[in-house]
């Protein structure tokens, strides 16, 4: 039986994974290695990608400012969240707003020290990179579409370090881009409609709240539409194996979503709609592997 102060320090634990998204982050060290795995470095032998002593620092440097950065969000979005998921407020306050922020910068600090193992060039490029979640976080996230645009290139930064290690730069890694980033753009913008009580009562100027519901939903329909131009190239021009297989599925669900999203009218239908945007994302995580799933064998045989 636990006693009443290892289940307050279990508490505070869970508190502070949920503060730093610790399942999503797991979830991109997983696609970052995944993507160098299948995409930029198909031709490297498998277990010298895996065991790489560059690709482990810039992945862990990434999880380290990614952490960061969802500390600094939570710091500012404190009252907003407080009405839009007082739940998890309430969880997360269980670690004080003075541990957060030392919890801040050290992995930042941490992640640029890390860098340096690397090169220069990784250190300027995860400096710029902590600033820019800062700016976002302080600044950026208050404005319609700029908010938007900013959090969704933010999301991708990092598959662009193992992108600029590997420096592969074949179309089909920009075409795959493309179609991330406008899942996440779907993704911000449908968080916007859920979060509309939260966002009116803190100023924030997200689209919701500026142009109104209605406005949204146009906006989101016209993503869900330019999302279908990637996935057109990816399925007729470009080789991706059995990988067809998950975008034939996202078709699906964008189609249900696109329809759904006209229906919706109350937070917890948005709430299910981010949730399938997420689904969507966390699934081609995993589908990475699809793209030639004999390369797995073949290249541990190398």
């Amino acid at each position: 039986m636990l006693s009443r102060k290892n289940k307050l320090f279990l508490l505070k634990l869970l508190s502070l994974f949920s503060v730093v998204r610790g399942y999503n982050i797991l979830i991109i060290v997983l696609a970052q290695y995944l993507t160098s795995i299948f995409i930029l470095a198909p031709h490297i032998r498998l277990r010298n990608v895996i065991l790489d002593p560059n690709l482990f620092v810039i992945v862990l440097a990434s999880a380290g400012v990614i952490a960061g950065g969802y500390i600094i969000n939570n710091f500012y979005d404190k009252e907003k969240d407080l009405i839009n998921r007082p739940q998890k407020t309430m969880l997360d306050r269980l670690v004080s707003q003075q541990t957060k922020l030392t919890g801040y910068f050290v992995l930042n600090f941490l992640s640029v020290v890390l860098a340096s193992y690397v090169s220069f060039r990784a250190v300027v490029f995860f400096s710029l990179y902590i600033f820019g979640i800062w700016l976002y976080s302080h600044k950026l996230k208050k404005f319609p579409i700029i908010g938007n645009m900013v959090a969704s290139i933010l999301a991708i930064t990092p598959f662009f370090a193992v992108f600029i290690y590997y420096k592969n730069f074949d179309h089909v890694i920009f075409v795959h881009a493309t179609f991330l980033f406008l899942i996440l753009m779907m993704r911000e913008m449908t968080k916007d409609l859920g979060n509309l009580k939260g966002d009116m009562a803190q100023n924030y100027k997200t689209v919701p709240v500026v142009y109104g519901e209605l406005t949204s939903k146009r906006i989101i329909t016209i993503l869900i539409l330019a999302a279908g131009v990637p996935i057109y190239f990816l399925l007729t021009v470009y080789e991706i194996g059995f990988m067809y297989l998950y975008f034939y599925v996202c078709l699906a669900l964008l189609s249900v979503f696109l329809i759904a999203l006209w229906f919706s009218k109350g937070k917890s239908h948005y709430v299910w709609l981010h949730n399938m945007l997420k689904f969507i994302i966390v699934a081609g995580t995993f589908s990475i592997v699809l793209i030639d799933l004999n390369m797995i064998l073949d290249r541990i045989l190398w």
